[in-house]
């Protein structure tokens, strides 16, 4: 299992603004190069996003699903990568001062991925997740507040 952390130094709404935009998931998850709207309306649970993969000369078509979804706090998602399998990637969103303390949690859940699942595994997510983290943090805090803030308001949202 895998679990990093970052301080994003905004307010937990402006995380959620980015983790619920699907037009964002290609800027701060590492390899995706490209995405595509699945079934429903993202975040909400059992919809869906596809995706490209590029990693050199190779690509490899996914999708994710939404399992769990605690607007504002939680998002966990099943990450569908063919033959590899699946992973299960829980995203929790904790307020910290002015900022947000977002939490990481993944491991292969099905398929070859859950079969084969060892330290080398985890050591290697670790990694993606320090370059996920480190652009999730980027993209939240490059984006205008203002922005965000309206998201959050005609969400229903408001500043936590």
């Amino acid at each position: 299992m895998a679990i990093r952390h970052v301080l994003v130094e905004r307010p937990p709404h402006a995380v959620w603004c980015v983790l619920g935009d699907p037009a964002t998931y290609a800027r701060w998850v590492p390899g995706t190069d490209r995405t595509r709207p699945g079934a429903g309306r993202w975040p909400d649970v059992g919809s869906k996003l596809r995706y490209t993969v590029k990693a050199g000369p190779f690509r490899l078509h996914g999708h994710t699903i939404v399992r769990v979804c605690e607007s504002g706090r939680r998002l966990e998602l099943e990450a569908f990568a063919g033959w590899l399998g699946s992973a299960r990637i829980a995203i929790e969103l904790i307020g910290w001062g002015d900022g947000t303390l977002v939490i990481v949690d993944e491991h292969p859940l099905r398929g070859l991925g859950g079969n084969l699942h060892m330290a080398p595994t985890d050591f290697v997510l670790h990694l993606r997740h320090r370059r996920m983290l480190a652009h999730l943090a980027c993209v939240v805090e490059e984006a205008p507040r203002a922005a965000c803030q309206e998201a959050a308001a005609a969400a229903g949202g408001g500043s936590s």
